[in-house]
């Protein structure tokens, strides 16, 4: 996913990086670009709000998906998807959005449109999506993000 990609460039951190990591890589981006030290100008100010924003987010959204953040909440993922049933799903821009019946909701990272068919077709899309999307694509839990913020 481009966005993953992109985030991972802004930090520069690759695909393995730890949170150790992406956090020493945060907090010096952010010393940098911090609007504090743009007083001088009202257009730098702006300039290094907008980048400290996108900074932020990027680092969020990269813990969010950090093989570490995962293995901590592996085992209530996989309650979730054993046992409960999707209540709702949708799909944009190979982001696909699963919300199950116990109220979780975990979004599924570069899911090829063919896939999302598949689903949408399948005569069980519970038991497709434990065959073929649970365990095989980058995931995120957008409950979690909802309930720290």
């Amino acid at each position: 996913m481009k966005k993953i990609v992109d985030y991972r460039k802004l930090l520069g951190v690759t695909e393995a990086a730890e949170l150790l990591e992406l956090k020493n890589s945060y907090r010096s981006l952010m010393k940098a670009w911090h609007p504090d030290k743009f007083q001088d100008s009202p257009e730098s100010k702006l300039e290094a709000e907008e980048k400290s924003k996108t900074i932020i987010e990027a680092y969020h959204f990269l813990v969010s998906i950090a093989p570490e953040t995962r293995n901590q909440s592996f085992a209530e993922y996989t309650i979730t998807t054993s046992t409960s049933a999707i209540a709702d799903f949708e799909y944009k821009s190979q982001v696909l959005k699963i919300s199950f019946t116990d109220g979780n909701t975990y979004e599924y990272f570069d899911v090829p449109k063919a896939v999302y068919v598949k689903l949408i077709n399948a005569d069980s899309p519970g038991r497709f999506a434990r065959r073929h999307i649970y365990n095989d694509y980058v995931y995120r839990s957008v409950s979690k993000l909802v309930a720290n913020a």
